[in-house]
């Protein structure tokens, strides 16, 4: 048996023992995002580390945990952190929660995150809904023998971002009077914050967000055939946008900002999903 697999089934076999819940829609809270998981009805919680071999997120503002529950009448699992390439582990831990979150049942994934925004028309605390992406300089997770049981050696990624649920997310903003952007994420590795001359490289390439996940978590998910959305929060100018210098702290706070905003038109999305 391929040996990243043989690890899936192994973390989705210790999962099962703990809890039998099954989500329709898996959600990935990105950095200062964490705080959205008070708006689930909660049935369940699971550290990552109860999970055997399951990758540990190590960076600050992401709890490591798993959270089975309810959004409304929506069955949902939700990671409240997630885990970066840049941390060090394989690409295909990376995306191991993602593919962990499919066999428990999940058929949508909706993605966040915090990036910093590329487009000149952006500032801090804007919300951009993701219309496709950009995978710069990061290790595609389905290089290696292809894992058959998971999805075909060489899956269509023309809409990687499904439209049916990006206009679901549009009407809930506008019948919010949320003010929501559209545009293209690109992902490096991190993990540092990117260089003047990146950021004018990610503009050149079509890129409106800059961030360090979420593009390898959607390729992922579509290779196994999942619906997938995302919503990009803009947590500060990228380099060489503004004379300020890049911190995580920065990102932390503007997120926490926007929060409120981010968790009516992603509660009130999945509810319509």
């Amino acid at each position: 048996m391929n040996e990243v697999y043989e690890k899936l089934q192994h973390c989705y076999e210790c999962v099962r023992k703990k809890i039998d819940f099954v989500p329709r829609v898996a959600l990935v809270l990105g950095s200062g995002l964490g705080d959205f998981a008070n708006n689930i009805r909660i049935e369940a919680e699971l550290s990552y580390e109860e999970i055997e071999g399951f990758p540990i997120s190590t960076v600050p503002g992401h709890a490591g945990k798993f959270i089975f529950g309810y959004l409304d009448n929506v069955p949902v699992v939700c990671m409240k952190g997630r885990v970066h390439y840049y941390e060090g582990y394989d690409i295909s831990d990376v995306v191991l929660p993602i593919r962990l979150m499919k066999l428990l049942g999940a058929e949508i994934l909706f993605l966040t995150n915090a990036s910093g925004g590329v487009n000149a028309a952006f500032k801090a605390g804007d919300l951009m809904l993701i219309t496709d992406q950009i995978s710069c300089f990061v290790r595609n997770p389905l290089i290696g023998p292809n894992i058959d049981e998971l999805g075909t050696r060489f899956p269509d990624m023309t809409t990687i971002y499904d439209k049916k649920l990006r206009d679901t997310i549009k009407n809930t903003a506008k019948e919010n009077s949320i003010e929501l952007k559209e545009g293209v994420y690109l992902q490096l590795t991190g993990p540092s914050f990117e260089s003047a001359a990146e950021v004018r490289m990610v503009r050149i390439l079509g890129g409106d967000a800059v961030g360090m996940s979420t593009a390898v978590e959607a390729i992922a998910a579509r290779h196994m055939g999942m619906r997938v959305c995302g919503i990009s929060c803009v947590c500060n100018l990228a380099a060489g946008m503004t004379e300020n210098p890049l911190t995580h702290d920065e990102v932390q706070e503007a997120a926490a900002k926007a929060a409120p905003l981010f968790a009516k038109l992603v509660k009130e999305s999945i509810a319509k999903f």
